[in-house]
């Protein structure tokens, strides 16, 4: 008893696509082939999604799974697997799309609510499985329904809540559900529409302001803000205008505010009753006519020199009967000058600053535009002076210059001149700097300086600043007479000399050693220097250099020389002269020896 399967296969009857509460069979059907005509029983196993649904044993080749009314939730992966003889084979997998879903069921917690409250709702799809979506719906006449959804992963219901609003009165309430088959998306029926009345806790308030909303600057103004009210607790009236919150009472039926009318009373208010998530608002316009205009401050002058005098006016158009103050502007508070409205003093430079004048008017007060007075002091003489100290610079470096004015009223103009030439001008507090990069050697051009602010003395003049140039020193040279060797007990002269260099040069004489000695040194208004150095020995062979400086504070070295102290010509001559009368004695006592032993 041989077989083999050749093919397991599964369909749906009567189609792959069925209607939501229609039958359908799922067949599973075995081919196979047996070496002859003998009996055996099939295991049947289908499976849908993974998860075993339908199991028959027969001893034919086929097996149907029937289901009596499809359902959204048999919309799945089907696949059959026959065992038999010890051999098993599996199908392919059929995707099986139950089409609709069925009607979501609408329950609502309550059937009357009051503004500022909130309507629950569920929506139920009982006979479908999760993932799935579901949209709520708030429906009222004359309006754009609102719409909530929110996504279920794990259960077949969902639950919303939506606020009752001002306005609502009576609202329907629907649901529907979406699922996601095979990235398609496939949707319900809407549900029964649910029914919700509305009652109102309060009615919408009034808002009237006495004796009128047409008032002018100085009258006293009342608003009044009342509602009725079903039931009195927590309920509260507020008064606001630009956002700003005028007043507010709780628990009461009434609101009253009053104040003296002024142009920032012009405006809309609004009055607003809250009692819970409930709120109704009520809007109302109020006109302020002006009383009088701002006041006008007139100075004599802006500008002025200090002890001057200044005179400053105020004054109202068309408008005369008013009680004037003039004050001076200050960051910890306006300073009160004379309650008048004209004012007279004479000036320094500390009342430099803003004024204004007030005006009142039946408890109105009002407010010119500052003025801006300016008082100056003149500037004295200005001093010109080197940054760093001394007047003089070193060819072929910056010169920085600053001017100064001790006195005087900033801002204060500085202009730099070199010769008659207008080098710069700066307008600064009480000094200013220039730099002069173009340094020449004989430049002779004197600088100065003027210093000028807005007094009407006008400017003054520094004195005349004149800057030495100072000229770095070039190749300094060491030369020696006698040169080379020179006779022990003799005199040296040494000559040091430079290339250029300003005045005066101070000369430096040294001669090597492990630490270089210094032999000589002298400042001189000349290019050279001579040293004239007594009685050389032995002690004083060795290398020689010289090194220059000025006040551009660059040292000058020269080549070194070399000198070498020698033995004197006469201390030679005795030296051979003592040789010689060795020699001789030396042959006479030979030969008066040889004599003797001849003799012998």
């Amino acid at each position: 008893q041989v077989f083999t399967f050749n093919t397991v296969e599964i369909q749906v009857q009567p189609s792959v696509k069925v209607n939501n509460g229609a039958p359908m069979s799922i067949v599973c059907h075995a081919d196979i082939s047996k070496s002859t005509n003998f009996q055996m029983k099939h295991n049947f196993t289908i499976f849908k999604d993974g998860k075993l649904v339908f199991t028959a044993v027969s001893d034919k080749g086929d097996a149907q799974y029937e289901i009596s009314t499809a359902r959204s939730s048999d919309t799945g992966d089907y696949e059959c697997t026959v065992e038999a003889g010890g051999k098993t084979k599996t199908s392919n997998s059929l995707h099986v799309w139950v089409i609709g879903m069925t009607k979501p069921i609408l329950t609502a917690e309550k059937k009357e609510v009051l503004e500022g409250e909130v309507v629950k709702l569920r929506c139920e799809l009982p006979e479908e499985e999760p993932p799935l979506y579901f949209f709520f719906r708030k429906i009222k006449m004359n309006s754009t329904p609102k719409e909530k959804h929110v996504f279920e992963p794990y259960r077949n219901f969902s639950e919303v809540e939506f606020s009752v609003e001002e306005g609502d009165n009576i609202l329907q309430f629907d649901c529907f559900g979406r699922r996601n088959v095979k990235l398609e998306f496939e949707s319900s029926e809407h549900s029964n529409k649910t029914l919700v009345t509305v009652r109102e806790p309060f009615i919408k308030p009034t808002l009237i302001a006495r004796p009128s909303n047409n008032v002018t600057e100085g009258d006293r103004i009342q608003f009044e803000c009342s509602t009725v009210v079903a039931r009195m607790r927590n309920i509260e009236i507020i008064l606001q205008k630009n956002r700003t919150i005028l007043k507010s009472v709780r628990d009461e039926k009434l609101l009253k505010h009053s104040a003296v009318a002024t142009l920032e009373h012009n405006g809309e208010y609004l009055c607003k009753v809250e009692q819970g998530r409930a709120a109704k608002t009520t809007k109302l316009n109020v006109a302020v006519s002006e009383l009088f205009p701002k006041p006008v401050l007139a100075a004599s002058m802006s500008t002025l020199d200090e002890n001057k005098e200044l005179t400053l006016s105020c004054s109202i158009s068309g408008f005369r009967k008013a009680n004037f103050a003039v004050l001076r502007k200050n960051p910890k508070g306006d300073i009160l000058l004379r309650n008048s409205r004209n004012l007279t003093m004479r000036v320094n430079v500390n009342d430099t600053g803003s004024y204004i004048c007030k005006a009142e008017v039946k408890g109105i007060v009002k407010e010119s535009k500052p003025v801006k007075i300016n008082v100056y002091a003149p500037v004295s003489k200005p001093t010109l002076s080197v940054v760093s100290g001394l007047p003089e610079v070193v060819l072929g470096k910056p010169l920085w210059l600053i001017c100064r004015s001790v006195k005087g009223t900033p801002p204060i103009t500085f202009t730099f001149y070199k010769g008659n030439e207008v080098k710069k001008i700066v307008t600064n507090d009480t000094y200013a700097t220039f730099l002069d990069e173009n340094i020449r050697q004989n430049d002779e051009r004197g600088y100065k300086c003027e210093a000028r602010n807005n007094h009407s003395s006008g400017m003054e003049t520094s004195n005349i600043l004149n800057v030495t140039v100072i000229v770095p020193i070039k190749n300094a040279s060491l030369g020696s007479i006698p040169f080379g060797e020179v006779e022990d007990g003799s005199d040296t002269t040494f000559l040091c000399s430079v290339n250029g260099g300003s005045w005066p040069i101070h000369f430096r004489i040294f001669r090597k050693t492990d630490h270089d000695i210094l032999l000589y040194e002298r400042s001189e208004n000349a290019d050279k220097m001579v040293w004239h150095k007594e009685t050389m020995n032995r002690q004083d062979t060795g290398i020689y250099y010289c090194m220059a400086s000025n006040r551009a504070n660059v040292d000058v070295k020269s080549h070194p020389i070399t000198i070498s102290v020698i033995l004197a010509a006469w201390k030679k001559g005795i030296i051979a002269a003592f040789v010689l009368i060795l020699i001789a004695g030396a042959v006479t006592l030979a030969s008066w020896w040889f004599f003797c032993k001849k003799k012998k």
